[in-house]
Parts: C-alpha cells; structure tokens; sequence
C-alpha cells in the first residue's frame, strides 16, 4: 500500500532537517524538537472566527483547554478533541493547525483538551482528563455556543484511542452522552497488524 503522499512530504522534511528520531530521544526534548519543527514550518494559520484558551476542572487541577467557534448561528456540534503523540509528547500549540480545520470543515464548537503527559503522570492520568474534558464539556456546550445533544469525541494516534476509551467509559458510567467518534488512526487492534488502509472521516455525521 503507498504511503500516503502528506505522510510521505512529513518523513522527507523530517529526513532533510537532520534530527534525531524522537524514539530516542528523552521526553523533555523529544517535547522541545517537536515544538521547534512545529515553528519552523510556520506558515500563515487557518483562520477561524474565535479561539479561546481557557482552563476546565480536572481530577488532579486545572486542565488547559483552547476552544475553537466557527463563523456563523449556533448551536453547533460538540466535538472535544485529543491530541496525538504517543501519551508522551504534543499539546495544544502541535495540533493547532488540524483543530483549526476541522472547526471549519465540520462546523462544529471544538474543545481541545491539554491532558497530562507521561512519563511523568502515569496511567490513567490521561484517560481522567480526557473523561474530565468530555463531561465538563457536556455541561457547559451551551456556554461554547455548542449543543450538547451533538457531542462528539475524537483525536488522532493517541488521541483517537482516548476518544475510543471515552466513549467506552461513558457508556458504562451512563455519561456523557457520546453521539459520534472521529478516530484518526487509532490504536485500538492489540495485534497492531491489519492490511486495510484509512479513509478520510465523514465530518457531516457530526451534524446527524
């Protein structure tokens, strides 16, 4: 199966740039070099009507959140959104560009959730915040110009399978109530061995 071609212009300018691979790199700089490619790329970002940072209570403090509004009348589609990067590394500033584009493609009030990282915080630090997000999230949508009836949960990598978790939890715990998932190649096979390949998500489900 090809790669990819956007896959494909990543590893090339990751190869030209001469850096380490982040596997072998500790936390705290795989965290720096990540950051420093993120702003030497640079580029003029996705406009979007209102971005806000803001913090949510969490399990174990305040858990930083950027909210993203489309233009245009609400209510609109909830959609909390988990970064990838292994539980290890990202945050808020590395998935910018990509929640910046799904608030506009998918016309949706976006909630990206800045969740403790490991090593430092182990198991299930990232899960409690991400459940955190999700139910705060359900509670004050209306605030964010949201509606709660369209919640939505959803991350690449990492983040895809903390949505899959999510999702899970709140079926068990009876909320919140999770209407959709967009899962951005998750880890969710144990074997981590398939032959099928990815399709782009259908963003308008969010509307459903």
């Amino acid at each position: 199966m090809p790669l990819d071609p956007q896959a494909e212009q990543l590893l090339k300018a990751m190869a030209s740039a001469g850096l380490p691979p982040l596997e072998t790199l500790s936390p705290p700089v795989a965290r720096a070099q990540m950051e420093a490619m993120r702003v030497a790329r640079g580029g003029a970002v996705e406009p979007v009507h209102q971005v806000e940072d803001r913090t949510i209570p969490g399990p174990a403090g305040p858990i930083p959140v950027r909210v993203y509004t489309p233009a245009g009348a609400g209510p609109f589609p909830l959609l909390v959104y988990y970064h990838g990067g292994g539980w290890v590394i990202g945050d808020l500033n590395s998935h910018d560009g990509v929640c910046r584009s799904l608030t506009n493609l998918a016309q949706c009030a976006m909630v990206s959730v800045d969740y403790r990282l490991a090593p430092e915080h182990k198991f299930p630090a990232a899960v409690d915040d991400a459940y955190a997000a999700a139910v705060w999230v359900s509670e004050h949508g209306r605030e964010l110009g949201g509606d709660p009836a369209k919640l939505a949960v959803g991350g690449d990598s990492a983040g895809a399978t903390l949505s899959a978790v999510i999702a899970h939890l709140a079926r068990d715990r009876d909320k919140p109530p999770i209407r959709f998932q967009l899962l951005v190649y998750p880890a969710t096979d144990p074997l981590l061995d398939t032959s099928r390949g990815g399709s782009t998500p259908n963003t308008s489900l969010l509307h459903g």
